[in-house]
């Protein structure tokens, strides 16, 4: 029975990956590849988690930056300071009132 119940884990656990995992092909330079078997041997983990993972972590910069470059934008913006200022003041207004209580 315990077998019976590990090979449906397995199979389940099989089934899961197949949909919640697309596949992707791309060609790389031989000196990446290199490097990527290098570092993937080195860090004793698959070559498609060490890629997995430096997609991840050059999204999250990506999505980084835009965020500061909107942030510099804003700051630009005449009317998104009026309406920060408008923002700060209506918060400074309801901390003397919180303190006033």
């Amino acid at each position: 029975m315990y077998f019976f119940i590990t090979f449906i884990k397995c199979i389940f656990g099989l089934y899961l990956i197949f949909i919640l995992m697309g596949t992707f092909t791309s060609s790389l330079p031989d000196d990446l590849l290199a490097s990527i078997s290098d570092i993937a041997l080195r860090q004793s983990i698959p070559k498609n988690k060490l890629i997995e993972k430096a997609v991840r972590l050059y999204l999250e910069h990506i999505d980084r930056v835009e965020y500061i470059q909107s942030f510099k934008r804003a700051a630009k913006d005449e009317d998104m300071l009026t309406i920060a200022e408008e923002g700060l003041s209506d918060y400074l207004r309801t901390i003397e009132d919180d303190e006033q209580e």
